[in-house]
């Protein structure tokens, strides 16, 4: 007797379709990707504070300041462009918000050194009235660096920085002037110092300490105390160009993630060349391109959770792969944007995929690693793991794997960093440690009270104007008197 097959119906009631439950595993390290998840959401909530009233005038109180001494370090030279742009970033030269070698570089911490980190790229020269695209001269150097002659500039400019330069001289016996980025640093260095003497020479009540000034390479690192905050600015002198360079031309040409949310206009509005040689260049003459102001508008269009997952995966490699230099968190940008083109964008705009993500970076430096192979976002020809030896590599490729065998330790580890440092910056602002020695812009009063005055103000209207603007005006050279403004109204 034959018997009929039963229905699906019948076939679920029965249970033969049924699967077990399993917990999604990563299937290299068996961890569960739902608790991969959670840790990334744990470091994230750790790593993004929320800032209130006080901290966020006291960040607007720093760069003030650092604003105003630039306006000063312009008047005692014009050597800087008097109507300049600056290029403001989240996050210091440490953590890759641009593409600048760390090996000359001290070592800061945040918690131990520092609260708040920033980069802030300062035009020593601009060339802005070019549409075309901008050939530079890549003769004598690598892919991504370039020399800059001052042959490009007026007489007037050729005239200020000639000392900033070094000299070449033609057998037809013309001379040519190189930009020198090692001169400029020190140029700039040395203006910074001259004037912050002459500031602490006249100090003003509330206006912030500063706790250290260091020349890192070519970079300038100044720590400022304000109120119950430390904030880290790494200064960098740049070239600022408009337009785009022909060596990047070619990469206009192919599809990116980006496109049709933001415009070619707003990516390519300009380009840096920062102080920084290639691995055999020289380095009193070469500048390596930059492209931190695209950045800035492709990262408005990455997902939250690849962001949790790169802010993640950068905590963990940045203490693991630290010696000996040789992988920056540039680096791992790079990955992530050549990931953001390489995977559809509803696949990386999925929320609770920040653990697949974060084990993709992962393998993804790992390949990069193992095959000495990285290429610049921006100028894909351009490799930039091509100098490193293969010992070094497959160092750092072996500690990777450790990492990728158990990410979820490594997780845990990155978290109680985190949570470390804001421990030791909430212990130093209960014992108001960044101005407990009195200095010499206190007046030998207490420092913190103008800062405390101006946050329970703010908050006070805050609270007496619901779903009102509020906008506070703080003049850099006297921050004990601020203005406000309700919608139109000021007092």
């Amino acid at each position: 007797m034959k018997m009929a097959a039963p229905t699906a119906s019948k076939a679920a009631s029965l249970g033969c379709n049924n699967k077990p439950a399993f917990p999604e595993l990563d299937f290299r390290s068996g961890a569960r990707v739902e608790e991969l998840n959670r840790l990334i959401q744990e470091f994230t909530k750790h790593d993004q504070r929320e800032y209130d009233d006080q901290r966020a005038l006291e960040i607007h109180t720093a760069k003030d300041f650092i604003f105003s001494m630039l306006g000063m370090v312009q008047k005692l030279d014009q050597k800087l462009p008097v109507a300049n742009e600056y290029l403001l970033l989240s996050g210091g030269v440490r953590e890759g918000v641009v593409d600048l070698d760390l090996d000359e570089l001290n070592v800061y911490a945040r918690g131990t050194d520092y609260d708040m980190d920033f980069t802030l790229l300062v035009p020593a020269l601009k060339l802005h009235d070019r549409n075309q695209p901008v050939t530079l001269d890549m003769r004598h150097s690598a892919l991504c660096h370039s020399w800059l002659s001052l042959r490009l500039f007026d007489e007037g400019t050729i005239s200020k920085w000639k000392d900033c330069c070094t000299i070449v001289d033609h057998i037809n016996g013309a001379t040519n002037y190189f930009f020198s980025p090692t001169k400029v640093a020190d140029w700039f260095y040395d203006s910074i110092s001259i004037v912050l003497s002459e500031i602490q020479k006249k100090p003003q009540r509330g206006m912030p300490k500063v706790e250290k000034v260091e020349k890192n390479g070519t970079i300038i690192s100044i720590i400022l105390g304000v109120g119950s905050s430390r904030m880290l600015y790494d200064i960098v002198p740049v070239v600022s160009f408009k337009g785009w360079p022909a060596v990047a031309q070619s990469w206009l040409m192919e599809n990116h993630f980006w496109d049709g949310k933001i415009t070619e206009e707003e990516v390519i509005s300009g380009f840096y060349l920062v102080p920084a040689c290639s691995y055999k260049g020289k380095k009193d003459n070469e500048w390596r391109l930059s492209f931190a102001r695209s950045e800035v508008q492709l990262k408005k269009c990455i997902s939250s959770s690849l962001m949790q997952a790169y802010q993640a995966c950068k905590a963990i490699i940045i203490k693991l792969l630290s010696r000996p230099k040789a992988i920056s968190p540039y680096h791992l940008r790079s990955m992530m944007l050549w990931a953001c083109d390489r995977l559809p964008a509803n696949y990386l705009a999925q929320e609770d995929y920040a653990a697949h993500f974060l084990l993709g970076l992962i393998d993804d430096l790992q390949h990069c690693l193992v095959n000495k192979m990285c290429p610049n976002y921006f100028i894909p020809q351009c490799n930039m793991l091509e100098h490193l030896s293969e010992e070094t590599v497959m160092l750092h490729a072996r500690k990777l794997s450790s990492v990728r065998s158990d990410p979820a330790e490594h997780l845990r580890t990155a978290i109680e960093h985190v949570k470390a440092a804001n421990r030791l910056t909430l212990e130093l602002q209960r014992r108001g440690s960044t101005t407990s020695i009195p200095s010499p812009q206190s007046d030998g009063g207490d420092p913190n009270q103008p800062d405390d005055r101006l946050a329970k103000k703010l908050q006070q209207l805050v609270t007496e104007n619901p779903g009102k603007s509020i906008s506070v005006f703080i003049n850099p050279d006297d921050v004990t008197r601020p203005h406000f403004r309700i919608d139109d109204k000021f007092f």
